[in-house]
């Protein structure tokens, strides 16, 4: 047996005994590392080190410390009561909002995991607070960053359209960008039916949350009268979620900070939001020390742990391997099927340019043979390799199941792998139907 076939087995192998056994996935994942990386791979410690995804290490460890202070000073109250505002009280269009803003933010720059670091949070928090699908929020926050994702000017679509141009192969910007706000916008249209967001449209909005004001009350006279006290604290109590406190203030311009400094500045997000929540700890230290122990902990170990393993396997050439295996099917149609399902499969635990970066060139000999469009199997693959970020693996998933408020998070864990699971089965073929088989593009 190959050692590419040996380590393939033990993915499989962990990811059964961390679905039946009550036992993180990070720590079996680490272990397996070690067992493959040293006894089948003949690596050194150094080298397994190496895969360690320091980079996101930090900005999950960063980006819910900075959150975490945010909620700790009513900050998060203060943003989802402005969004209410906004929206005029119509809860259903909060997810929209959330997948615009997203989407938005990619496609004038920002990498998908910077933009759903800054989103994220706030979505979920707001999810938690009315009470709407957690799966059903992260899910557009996903995949309202991948929709914008691939435009000209963003930089997932300048990084594939410049792979394209280095391999000498015929590329369509456009088609690629269209390719990509469809389909998310499909599968977040599809998902917001499935995961209840209809019956978002009925629901009321809780009375605290509204804005009222001193003279409001009066005026309704007897209607608040009746309600006595009830009212007088709801009031109070709205009163206190609506002002801007010093800490408030402080954490909002830290907060355009990091998104100034993401996105104009190019700076790491995670460092950016450890450095604004110690200067926020540095003045206001009683509110730091509940957020401390608010980071998600298990979900870093989980996270880290599935992507140093990966990386044992893109050491030993694992990903290479099942590429070239593919790349030597006979029919060029098959083929491009099954670069779109490694692309998938791959992307879901690792880095989706990464990948992309990996299989295009793998793809170069059949295309240029004009059997598939390259277009077609481009835009398809870049598809493929995104839609399934919402992966509990995968930076983005990553981010949204750490920002997730008052949820079991083992069994948010598992929605979000079932919902990744089905993307990495369903996206494929569909996005080969439409692309690549017409032979159109």
């Amino acid at each position: 047996m190959s050692a590419e076939l040996i380590s393939i087995l033990v993915l499989v192998v962990v990811f059964v005994i961390a679905t039946t056994r009550s036992i993180n996935m990070g720590a079996l994942a680490f272990a397996a590392a070690f067992g493959v990386g040293t006894l089948v791979a003949d690596m050194k410690a150094d080298d397994i080190f190496k895969g360690f995804p320091g980079s996101l290490f930090v900005v999950l460890v960063g980006v819910t410390f900075l959150f975490a202070i945010a909620r700790a000073n009513g900050t998060t109250d203060w943003l989802v009561h402005m969004a209410i505002r906004l929206v005029g009280g119509r809860i259903a269009l909060m997810p929209w909002v959330m997948f615009a803003i997203t989407g938005v933010l990619t496609a004038i720059g920002a990498v998908s995991p910077a933009a759903v670091a800054i989103i994220a949070p706030i979505a979920m928090g707001f999810a938690a607070k009315y009470k709407i699908s957690p799966l059903l929020m992260g899910v557009m926050v996903v995949h309202g960053a991948q929709a914008g994702g691939f435009s000209p000017i963003s930089i997932y679509g300048t990084i594939v359209n410049g792979i394209v141009a280095k391999e000498g192969l015929p590329g369509n910007e456009v088609v690629l960008f269209l390719a990509s706000l469809v389909v998310n916008l499909l599968i977040a249209a599809v998902v917001f039916v499935v995961c209840g967001g209809l019956k978002l449209a009925r629901q009321p909005v809780e009375a605290p949350a509204l804005v009222r004001t001193g003279a409001d009350d009066g005026g309704s006279g007897g209607a608040n009268g009746g309600s006595g006290g009830a009212s007088g604290d709801d009031a109070v109590a709205t009163e206190e979620r609506v002002r801007l406190t010093a800490p408030r203030i402080a954490t909002l311009v830290g907060l355009v900070a990091l998104v100034v400094g993401a996105l104009g500045f190019d700076l790491d997000v995670g460092l950016a939001a450890i450095t604004v929540a110690v200067l926020l700890s540095v003045v206001w230290p009683e509110q730091s020390k509940l957020a401390i122990n608010q980071i998600t902990w298990p979900t870093v170990l989980l996270i880290c742990g599935i992507l140093t393993y990966v990386a044992v396997l893109q050491s030993m050439g694992t990903i290479k391997w099942a590429g070239d295996s593919v790349a030597g099917v006979g029919a060029p149609l098959i083929a491009a099927l099954l670069i779109c399902y490694i692309g998938a499969i791959v992307s879901a635990f690792a880095s989706s340019v990464g990948i992309m970066g990996a299989l295009i060139p793998l793809a170069v000999p059949f295309l240029l043979q004009g059997e598939v469009s390259a277009v077609g199997l481009i835009a398809a693959l870049a598809v493929s390799a995104t839609v399934v970020d919402v992966s509990p693996f995968s930076t983005n998933g990553a981010l949204v199941l750490a920002g997730a408020q008052d949820v079991d998070r083992d069994r948010f864990f598992k929605q979000l792998m079932v919902y990744g699971g089905i993307m990495v089965a369903a996206a494929p073929p569909l996005v080969w139907l439409a692309l690549v088989v017409p032979g159109i593009w």
